[in-house]
């Protein structure tokens, strides 16, 4: 009996760490008064700790408290800085100061030690000499504060020299302690803008090691996501369940292992 009540255990804990959750992430602020009709969707929300891309401004600012109150988890971002704006310049600097400035916003907003933040790396494929240099010095920075650090990048394999090359593939191997948010959004193995009811596992990214998955985007990308156009919208969107199709309503889609992937909570 002893060892059949072992196995169940062992079966249930099994089952238990292969559940998967889902969150969403906007560079906007969708508002406090969504978040509950949203919790009932979405385990967790990207947070940005400094001006989203294209952004003047950071609508995410002072809102953990809130987040939180509403049940969500976190993904920690930290907007990093484009290929154009490193070149010449000292990379490794740029990347200390930035780290600098990402640890002490996660501060700022109350976020726990041990908490991962990730460094948002819009650019794809294998890293350049500049790329390297900023993102391996914020690394090195973040993990010699209390807080962890991650990489948000792309999972899609893109020519690099003789061989094919993702910038998930690329990070891990230059600094294999940082946890990776990879977004691959092509269809497959992406499912489009939908929640399937049997989850998706980040492992199915094409990056095996991806502590989380973006899997669909807004707006998308039409050739890579024409075999599941119809699951969005007519004007390319993907709207959060129950939303309405405005510029309030379009989100991400990313799924995790942890209802908390950046342990932010």
């Amino acid at each position: 009996m002893l060892a059949m009540a072992c196995l169940l255990g062992a079966n249930l804990a099994a089952a238990q760490s292969a559940r998967t959750y889902y969150g969403f992430d906007k560079d906007s602020y969708l508002g406090d008064a969504l978040l509950p009709e949203l919790h009932g969707h979405f385990a967790y929300t990207g947070y940005w700790l400094n001006n989203p891309p294209s952004m003047s401004s950071n609508p995410w600012a002072g809102k953990r408290a809130v987040v939180r109150a509403a049940g969500f988890g976190f993904l920690i971002l930290f907007n990093g800085r484009m290929d154009a704006a490193l070149r010449g310049q000292d990379a490794a600097a740029l990347g200390r100061q930035d780290a600098a400035n990402a640890i002490a916003a996660a501060k700022r907003e109350g976020f726990p030690a041990g908490a991962i933040i990730f460094l948002d790396q819009e650019e794809g494929g294998a890293l350049l000499p500049e790329q390297a240099a900023y993102i391996g010095a914020w690394i090195g920075a973040i993990d010699e504060s209390t807080y962890r650090a991650g990489v948000y990048c792309s999972g899609i394999p893109a020519p690099a020299g003789k061989m094919m090359m993702s910038t998930a593939q690329d990070v891990q191997t230059r600094f294999p302690a940082a946890k990776l948010w990879v977004w691959n959004d092509e269809c497959p193995p992406a499912p489009g803008c939908m929640l399937p009811k049997e989850g998706l596992d980040p492992a199915r990214s094409g990056f095996a090691g991806a502590l989380a998955w973006q899997f669909a985007q807004s707006p998308r990308r039409p050739d890579d996501t024409r075999a599941c156009r119809s699951t969005y919208a007519s004007d390319g969107q993907c709207y959060a369940p129950g939303m309405a199709h405005s510029g309030q309503g379009y989100v991400d889609l990313d799924v995790s292992r942890s209802p908390d992937p950046s342990h932010g909570r």
